[in-house]
């Protein structure tokens, strides 16, 4: 029977190690918005000054402050009587700022808006009238932009974590993304081995915009993976990305589990080798199980299932206080569970209202044996899960996936 599912943690109510302010945000705000450090080359000095005094030196403004730099300024570095040679002015996040040079290369000034809440880091080099080397680094650090301003994404597999090989990369905004590409452009996902793998964004059942990675073909088991996410004061539309992260997780076991509701069983492989083929009793007509590949989301030992949670009422209704040995497959309400009140009925009918039961004790072992990111194929039935319930991702053929990203 399907059972609607308990609403997940969204990005705001997560907690700070997943979805929370970029790591050393209050300690770059409490520096100086603009700090200057030593120079080099001739008789530069600290202040990057020449022989020729202070007119010869490299200025950058805005100038040294406490306080934090509107996003409304712009950065300005002059090489006062000499000339720029070379500007780099960058942050985590949003990457270099562009700026251009003045045709007497004297001066050099930003094109595009600051981001807030991020630290740029200035590289200045000059020739003085002198012709002797000036050089200027500094930081400026940004004001904090309204929450109203902001996106953040909330993401999995969490870090630390050993998942399924069927397990994507997946992140959930907060806020609808209206320049993917920029957003895409600052993900990353490696891997050891390394995998032909692609992104594809969608419209999670909330209504919110999601993206999600997957290799072309199932994780290998014991590949480790890293999610790099530097989406601190990267600009997409008018929102600010306010997150930089390093996830690292693992694949485990490749635990992988067929159902045929035709012949009414579940094979259960481990690397390759069968442990079980189980008798169960898959959705009846009208109340079909998915077909396709879903993955295990989560486990549960007891929960309460109430048909009023997925809109079955009438004749069809039912309220189970305590089913046991809960494997979640998808948020629209698919379990595999016990269901002792068909006894009989596993491996001869099916009677469920979408989810896979069996016996207690053939569920207490199944839930034992399988994990999140585990596979579950459901052949033979009819209406294939979409990708954005659950993980459906791998119902998408290879060339639609890859399609799917906003970038070439």
């Amino acid at each position: 029977m399907r059972h609607a599912p308990a609403r997940r943690d969204t990005a705001g109510d997560a907690p700070p190690a997943r979805t929370g302010r970029r790591l050393g945000a209050s300690a770059a705000v409490a520096l100086l918005a603009l700090t200057a450090c030593g120079g080099s080359g001739g008789s530069g000095g600290q202040d990057g000054r020449g022989s020729g005094g202070r007119s010869d030196r490299i200025t950058i403004t805005p100038a040294a402050h406490s306080a934090p730099v509107p996003t409304n300024r712009k950065v300005t570095i002059g090489a006062g009587n000499g000339h720029l040679t070379t500007v780099k002015v960058t942050a985590d996040g949003p990457g270099d700022l562009r700026g251009t040079l003045s045709k007497d290369r004297n001066t050099w000034t930003s094109s595009e808006p600051l981001a807030p809440g991020v630290t740029y880091t200035v590289r200045a080099r000059a020739t003085g009238a002198d012709g002797k080397p000036l050089t200027r680094n500094a930081t400026i650090t940004t004001a904090e932009a309204p929450k109203s301003e902001t996106f953040v994404g909330e993401y999995h597999p969490d870090k630390g974590t050993t998942v399924g090989v069927a397990m994507p990369v997946s992140i959930v905004f907060d806020k609808p993304i209206h320049d993917r590409a920029a957003v895409e452009r600052h993900l990353r996902v490696t891997s050891t081995p390394a995998v032909q793998g692609a992104w594809k964004w969608m419209t999670d059942r909330d209504g919110r915009d999601r993206v999600d990675f997957r290799p072309a073909k199932f994780w290998k088991p014991g590949t480790d993976v890293t999610l790099r996410m530097n989406l601190d004061g990267v600009r997409a539309g008018g929102l600010y990305g306010t997150q930089n992260r390093v996830v690292n997780f693992r694949v485990g076991d490749a635990v992988t589990t067929t159902v045929d509701t035709a012949t009414r069983t579940m094979t259960v492989l481990d690397n390759g080798r069968k442990l079980r083929t189980l008798p169960i009793s898959a959705g009846k007509k009208g109340f079909e199980t998915w077909n396709g590949t879903m993955v295990v989301l989560e486990k549960t030992p007891t929960i309460r299932m109430n048909s009023r949670t997925v809109r079955i009422f009438g004749p069809e209704a039912y309220n189970l206080g305590s089913v046991k040995w809960d494997v979640r497959l998808t948020p629209s309400g698919t379990f595999v569970h016990a269901a002792p009140w068909n006894e009989g009925k596993f491996g001869r009918i099916n009677s469920s209202h979408g989810c896979i039961g069996m016996s207690t004790v053939d569920a207490e072992w199944f839930y034992s044996h399988v994990h999140p990111g585990d596979p579950v194929t459901v052949v033979n039935s009819k209406d294939t899960v979409a990708a954005n319930n659950g993980y459906g991702d791998w119902n998408v053929d290879w060339a639609t996936w890859r399609s799917g990203g906003s970038l070439p």
